[in-house]
């Protein structure tokens, strides 16, 4: 899938110096670039460095990247890494190279192409929802929204999203772009994954959140199931009928949710 930079982009810059803190210690000269609104530091999406990201008047917002002039030495007698790869193959270009750099620099490979998880990684990211969606109910059922909102409409919608992109991928023989972090997902998703997202999430209200967790659960199960059947992986649905019965008698005992429309009964 092919989609260019437009003018909701952001800009990287990656500075390859050989002291990177200097940049991230200080902000000063940033005022030789314009006026700034905004800056912090934040771990880069890629390799465990810092990125100072810098939101200019007007709103142009761009992702400082200083990088140890070692990386280029290693990316030179070693190849580029892997995580490396899957941003710079998006596009780079070179806008000041006072040491030749690039010259030392190897060509891009190509993409390495996306593999199919294993029968484990399958299973125990099941293993991980049903956990999840028993730890949700249990918050709930003590009275804590905050972290039971968070749990059905954060870390649950992070293991959708990874079913998804397995999903698309046995459907394409892996040759879709799914891009990270959910990026473009209304583009390569089933259309029935972004059909159900919209109910999926809850508004901060105890019965909201139970019905979010209902229509989650069973977006998570026909994922699963289809994805497990084009691998040729079997579902646990002795996992998933043991922890859906668990979750609905949490819900079900409890005075705050036993009102709701959204009653045990329709997460399975």
């Amino acid at each position: 899938m092919d989609t260019p930079a437009d003018e909701w982009s952001d800009l990287d810059l990656v500075i390859v110096m050989t002291d990177p803190n200097r940049l991230l210690r200080r902000s000063e000269w940033l005022r030789n670039l314009g006026t700034v609104w905004v800056t912090y530091l934040e771990p880069t999406a890629v390799g465990a460095g810092m990125e100072r990201r810098v939101l200019f008047e007007g709103g142009l917002d761009v992702d400082f990247v200083p990088t140890p002039l070692d990386l280029t030495t290693q990316i030179a007698e070693h190849g580029w890494p892997s995580d490396l790869v899957a941003v710079a193959r998006r596009g780079i270009r070179f806008v000041l190279d006072k040491d030749g750099l690039a010259s030392r620099l190897p060509a891009l490979p190509e993409a390495p192409r996306a593999v199919a998880p294993s029968e484990d990684q399958y299973a125990s990211t099941v293993d991980d929802f049903c956990y999840h969606t028993v730890w949700v109910a249990k918050k709930l059922r003590r009275g804590e929204l905050w972290t039971a909102k968070m749990g059905c409409d954060g870390y649950l919608k992070g293991l959708i999203l990874r079913m998804a992109e397995w999903h698309a991928g046995a459907d394409s023989d892996w040759t879709r772009d799914t891009w990270h972090e959910g990026r473009f997902l209304d583009q390569w998703a089933d259309p029935r994954v972004t059909a159900s997202l919209p109910d999926a999430f809850a508004h901060y209200d105890q019965h909201d959140v139970v019905r979010a967790l209902g229509v989650t659960m069973r977006l998570f199960r026909w994922l699963a199931v289809e994805t497990g059947e084009r691998l040729g992986y079997a579902y646990p649905s002795e996992t998933d009928r043991h922890t859906t019965a668990l979750v609905s008698d949490y819900l079900e005992r409890s005075p705050s949710t036993r009102s709701t429309s959204a009653a045990p009964s329709s997460l399975s």
